[in-house]
This record gives C-alpha cells, structure tokens and sequence, in this order.
C-alpha cells in the first residue's frame, strides 16, 4: 500500500490524515477502521490521534507522555497541550520537538501553580536570570530555552513584542572541528565492514548530516548522472549533491551484499538505520586509525567543508552542496581552512641563527 500519513487540524481537531491513490479495496480497508471520516473539503480520510493509530502509520508519538504532563499544576497542562499540537501541526522536526517541549516544560515545573499566560516580560527575564545564575545553564542551552518560551508567546499566544524585549546571552564562537585528509583516508582503509566503509565514505563524500545518510533511501541515488537526491533535510529542504566517482564500487559491492529494500542502510531487522549506530560506526573508525581526538561524525561534513575551501571551490558551490541557507554560515570554514595561513612564515623562521 502506498501512502503518506500526518498530522492535521481539522474543526479544531488534531487528525491523522491518510493520502493514497483512488483504489477500491484501499479505500473499503480505511473505512474498516474505527473513527475514520472522509473530508470533502480536504479530499482526504482522517482518523483520531491516539497512540494506535501514530504506530499504525509511522508517525512518531508524542514526545512527552502522560507522565511528564501530571508533573505540570493543572493550571498549566491545557496551555502545555496546545503547545505539543501546534508542535506538530507546523511539521517541527522530531528533534526539534523534543528540545522545545522539554526546555518549555522546566518553565512550567518551576511556576508551580502559577499561570503561564500571565507572566510579565519581568517575570520571565528573572527566570532566564534564574537559568543562568543558579542553574549555571549554558549559553547554547538559553538560546534553546528562549526559543522555545518564544514559540509560546509568538505561535500559540501570538504575543510576539513580548518576546523582542528579552535579552540574549551572546553565544560561543565556536570553530567546527576537522579532520586532517590523511587521518580521514586511514579511517576508511581501517574499516573493513562494507557497509561501515561505505557509510563513512559517503558522509565524508558528498558532507552529509547523520540525520541524511540514514534517511537516503536507494531511490536516491542515480548513477547515471551521479547525482544523490536529500529529501527533506534541515529545515525541510531537499537539494542534490554529487556522488563521488570513488565511492561508486564499493556502493555497487554493498548493493549485491547486503540487498537493502528501501533505505539504503538498514538494520539486521530491515528497519532504518539509527542515529547511534552511525555514531558508533564513526567512533569505532576514529579507535582502529587511533586518532586521539574529540569529535562526532558530524565533523566529516566540517572536514568535507574545509577540504572542499582549501583546494580552491567557489564558497557559493560549497554553499549549495552542504544546503545552507545562508553564505554567512559556510563562511566559518574560512576560519578554520589552512589554505593561506600556512603559506604565512613566522619571523623566527627567518632569523639567522
């Protein structure tokens, strides 16, 4: 059966909505389930939200349970309901509904019985003062704590001046961490699993995100033009990237090996490959190449990056091939690309000694 499930907001109503090609038999298996409804203004069958149905269709459950929301006073749960539903009514990531909703809930446990809809931009900046001074919260930990108070006031509330007035600690600048070329190469020679090894070359290869090597599905990949199709990578974007001609051998040999069905990495199970499992396969590569340093496999794709800048890519090219939306944000691999800088001789090297 191909179909697509997700969430909606019907007559004020959060609703599973099921898209499918007109078929009779699937059409007389959907109205088989209980609750189902056709819409005639949305062209579309939906369900109720419960538990059963999300597993039934794939959607991800609801990041904070039950559990979670008894700790909340009563005053409170309804606010922080509508806060989860309008989570998943924009499309949020599942990541980013969970930071949000977490980082919303400790503003909530720490009001007690105090209503949130009441606060006074006061009110809340002594408690972002509280985070900082007593929690000893860091600075990137505020900014996930503002932005999810933000979403509050501006999307569920639409009080968004409220927001403008709170102030934010300025961040860390931060330098991505990268990998020398040589220690990347002697990382993928020490891998002898093919499917570990063909993994780490296409990360590094074409500078993916964990979240999109695990997400490429073997319809993405076309040899022919030697072109790799993101789907819906951050902030929902797809773009096309190149695939490079080295990887191609060792992509076909783990085709014929493994026979994956739909992703093109999957577990012993045939389910998608997780986040963790290509973490530790990034982790154990670093072990058996004894690179003694503190990064996460995110840092092939700043390697990628760097390596792409310091060989002389146009920063525009290496723009589009990464997704940013911003030139502002590729530009930090100017910072850490030794391009130029090694060409730069101490004076001490000139001395006469």
């Amino acid at each position: 059966m191909n179909w697509k499930a997700k969430i909606i907001s019907h007559k004020n109503q959060t609703r599973i909505a099921v898209y499918f090609e007109k078929n009779v038999a699937l059409i007389l298996r959907i109205k088989q389930l209980k609750g189902v409804k056709w819409s005639q203004s949305l062209k579309v069958w939906h369900l109720p939200d419960t538990t059963e149905y999300r597993q039934r269709f794939k959607i991800p459950e609801k990041t904070i349970g039950k559990t979670a929301i008894t700790k909340i006073h009563p005053l409170n749960q309804k606010a922080y309901q509508n806060y989860i539903d309008l989570l998943y009514l924009k499309g949020y990531s599942p990541n980013t509904i969970k930071t949000y909703t977490v980082e919303f809930a400790q503003l909530l446990y720490t009001l007690h019985d105090k209503e949130v809809n009441k606060l006074t931009i006061d009110q809340l900046k002594s408690y972002l003062l509280y985070c900082l001074q007593i929690l000893k919260l860091s600075e990137n930990q505020i900014h996930s704590r503002i932005n999810a108070i933000k979403f509050y006031y501006e999307q569920v509330l639409k009080h968004p001046k409220i927001v403008m007035e709170i102030p934010r600690p300025k961040k860390p600048s931060l330098l991505p961490k990268v990998i020398h070329l040589q220690d990347i190469g002697n990382m993928i020679k020490q891998t002898q699993n093919l499917k570990h090894k063909t993994l780490l070359m296409l990360v590094y290869g074409m500078g993916l995100r964990v979240s999109e090597i695990i997400n490429l599905h073997i319809s993405d990949i076309d040899s022919k033009s030697m072109q790799v199709h993101i789907q819906a990578a951050k902030g929902k974007k797809d773009r096309y990237t190149n695939l490079p001609h080295a990887v191609l051998p060792f992509l076909r040999a783990y085709y014929l090996q493994y026979k994956p069905k739909k992703y093109l990495f999957e577990g012993q199970n045939r389910e998608q490959y997780s986040i963790r499992s290509a973490q530790q396969v990034f982790k154990q590569s670093l072990i058996r190449a004894k690179i003694n340093k503190h990064v996460g496999i995110h840092g092939l794709r700043h390697s990628y990056a760097t390596h792409l800048l310091e060989q002389g890519t146009d920063i525009s090219y290496i723009q589009k091939l990464l997704g940013h939306n911003d030139v502002k944000t590729t530009l930090i691999y100017a910072k850490v690309s030794k391009k130029n800088i090694v060409a730069v001789q101490s004076p001490l090297d000139k001395l006469d000694w």
